[in-house]
Formats: C-alpha cells, sequence, structure tokens
C-alpha cells in the first residue's frame, strides 16, 4: 500500500490502515483479522449485508473486477472514542465484472472516506462514502480519470 503525507497513526490508525491493504490485494481471508465478527457497516453495498461476509463480498468484488489496485491515504485523523477518519484514493483497472458492469478495461481513479471505530485492534463500525457516480462513468463510456 502507498501512504500519502499523513502524520504516523497511533494505535487506532494502525488497525484502520490495513483495511486498503486487504482491497488492495483481494485478500479476502484477512478480513477475519481486520474487521470484528459482528462489524456494523452502516453503508452497504446493495444486496449485501452488514457484517463481516459483507466485508468479504466487498473485498471479493474489487479484486474479481479491478486489476492493480493502489489505495493512497491522502488524510488520516484519529478522533475520540477509538474512531478514525481516512480520505483515500483508489486507481486499477475495470478487467472483469464488478457491480453489474462487465470488463471495459477502462482506468479508475477515484477518492472516499471512511470513518471507522476500532475496538481491541478491529474495525467494528465503518461508515463509507465512495465516488460511484465518478466510477460508473469511468466504466461505462470509457472515459479517462479526472
Amino acid at each position: 500500500m502507498r501512504g500519502g503525507e499523513f502524520q504516523r497513526p497511533g494505535v487506532h490508525g494502525d488497525q484502520a490502515q490495513p483495511v486498503a491493504q486487504e482491497i488492495d490485494t483481494g485478500n479476502v481471508a484477512g478480513v477475519d483479522q481486520v474487521f470484528a465478527p459482528d462489524v456494523i457497516d452502516h453503508d452497504p453495498a446493495a444486496d449485501t449485508a452488514s457484517g463481516i461476509d459483507g466485508m468479504r463480498a466487498l473485498i471479493a468484488a474489487v479484486r474479481d473486477g479491478y486489476t492493480d489496485t493502489q489505495h493512497r491515504i491522502l488524510f488520516q485523523q484519529e478522533l475520540p472514542g477509538g474512531w478514525v477518519v481516512l480520505h483515500w484514493r483508489m486507481t486499477g483497472t475495470h478487467s472483469g465484472d464488478a457491480f453489474g458492469f462487465a470488463a471495459s478495461a477502462d482506468p479508475v481513479d477515484i477518492t472516499g472516506s471512511d470513518i471507522v471505530r476500532v475496538t481491541d485492534g478491529k474495525i467494528t463500525e465503518i461508515y463509507h462514502v465512495e465516488e460511484l457516480l465518478k466510477l460508473t462513468q469511468q466504466i461505462s463510456t470509457g472515459a479517462q480519470p479526472a
């Protein structure tokens, strides 16, 4: 994983960063090391349940739909109560079927933000927002990333 310019994470930030690494490597098995079994995803994808199985499905969907994914942490801030805010950028190539779109071989370049809560070394809650409109425009029209 490539990191941006940010302060060295503290105890909770160290636990939040591996999410990007698991997505980039497609390591579905690594989900259990990063997320609590009863993790609450406040923004699950359509037809995906909140919880550890939803996290596995998300990582598998990105792994199966994109190659060369790289997340770069642009901003990270720890907050009281175990909360960590991350703003990131993901680049890659749309090389497989993903989220209802057939492979296009188009490059993708989006940003997103995660707010995660870390308890006992694992992520127990996650709120996330991604540039999904921009992503679908890039993979459905062949538009180059802006």
